[in-house]
């Protein structure tokens, strides 16, 4: 009773471990043969939703007030649109990780599979996180200190993700009163899928994308960022051949009556 994408996990545990265990045991090879043939069931790929207009977006990441947690909300939210930063990745960030130098801003990120990956500021997010560091880090020294954190008792920690999904359904909340066509549910990942994907409608290289998103293959890229808009699949089939409506005005045979009888035979 278990959905197929938690039997496909299952059975993809199930088949590494017979590998590992067949390369040790030369015994278990029947075994591991047996389960390696098991097929994966087939799971329907669903497209996850982004934020469609530009005007929704930037209303999401104007809704913040103007206060000291107001900046440190939009910070957040910025960065997660403009980096394409997973919100774990972002409250592993450290202050020595984010680098505001003049002509080279950047963070360097710690991903998954302790892969690493820098990733530009924009010039846009540069204000934003210095107002932001001005307000939380303006006589913190330590570089090893957490970027974003929270205090609990008198002391920092760091942000958990859970806090981040909650500041930014705060906000999806509001804004959803006057842009209905914001999703029904926002988290922090659809901010790294909208950026994504808009990247991709605005003809980046898929492998640049890649890249700046920390996937290892771009398999995955295209799985699940690479979606053609509603205009841009308009405009593709604007371009084919389109017979509806059409009609053939060549008359192929006599309008008169007798000369079409004797075509026919009856004269």
């Amino acid at each position: 009773k278990k959905s197929r994408a938690t039997v496909n996990n299952r059975l993809a545990a199930i088949k590494s471990y017979l590998h590992y265990a067949a390369a040790k045991d030369v015994s278990l090879q029947q075994i591991q043969f047996s389960i390696a043939s098991v097929p994966f069931l087939k799971v329907p790929k669903p497209i996850r939703p982004i934020i469609e207009e530009q005007n929704t977006l930037r209303a999401l990441l104007d809704a913040p007030p103007n206060t000291k947690l107001g900046c440190r909300d939009t910070m957040i939210m910025s960065i997660l649109f403009d980096t394409m930063i997973r919100a774990d990745e972002l409250i592993k960030l450290s202050l020595k990780d984010v680098q505001l130098n003049p002509d080279n801003s950047y963070i360097f990120i710690h991903g998954k599979g302790n892969k690493e990956r820098t990733a530009p500021l924009s010039i846009e997010t540069i204000p934003l996180i210095n107002a932001y560091m001005d307000e939380f880090h303006n006589e913190n020294l330590n570089t090893d200190e957490p970027f974003i954190y929270t205090v609990t008792h008198g002391i920092r920690s760091r942000m958990s993700e859970r806090n981040i999904e909650r500041i930014v359904k705060k906000y999806a909340d509001i804004v959803r009163r006057e842009h209905p066509d914001l999703p029904a549910s926002v988290y922090p990942h659809m901010f790294r899928r909208t950026r994504g994907t808009c990247l991709y409608r605005d003809g980046v290289e898929i492998e640049a994308i890649a890249t700046a998103m920390g996937h290892a293959s771009i398999q995955t890229t295209k799985d699940h960022y690479a979606f053609p808009s509603l205009e841009q699949k308009r405009e593709a089939m604007r371009k084919g051949t389109n017979v509806l409506g059409e009609q053939n005005d060549i008359q192929v045979w006599p309008d008169d009556e007798e000369e079409m009888a004797k075509l026919c035979g009856l004269r």
